[in-house]
């Protein structure tokens, strides 16, 4: 019987870390989603200071950062873009202030890769999880 658990206990250890790292992509994801949406309605639509996108991301994305706290296993990276329509093989803007924001979320599972008593472990690179939101900039309360 020990020869046995002496077998088991690697895959045992391999498989919680396989758990352990789905469950804190899953609640950072959770939390990410909600403050995102957060972020993107209060700070993306009527940035401080200069009105660009540029600031619009910047407040975005350290809004998220602040909130989700220093977690040194996933990044935040947040882009915008005006919203526009393919009609008749040419390009119509439908507003100039609608604005599509993109916020990802990157996790980095922790260990990378290690070998215990012969069984590998190797996670991804990084796992992404995406969340847009389509506003007006100009006009608070305006979310499409």
């Amino acid at each position: 019987m020990a020869v046995e658990l002496a077998a088991l206990i690697p895959v045992i250890v391999v498989v919680s870390l396989v758990v352990f790292n789905l469950a804190r992509f899953v609640s950072l994801c959770a939390a990410f989603d909600r403050i995102s949406l957060d972020a993107i309605v209060s700070q993306g639509v009527s940035p401080t200071g200069e009105q660009t996108q540029m600031t619009a991301v910047n407040e975005v994305h350290d809004c998220i950062v602040s909130a989700l706290g220093d977690k040194d296993e996933c990044n935040v990276r947040v882009s915008c873009e005006p919203v526009s329509v393919l009609q008749g093989g040419s390009t119509l803007s439908l507003s100039p202030a609608l604005t599509k924001f993109t916020c990802v979320l990157v996790y980095r599972p922790w260990p990378a890769s290690f070998i215990i008593a012969g069984v590998p472990y190797d996670s991804p690179l990084a796992l992404n999880h995406v969340r847009s939101l389509v506003v007006d900039r100009y006009s608070p309360g305006v979310v499409m």
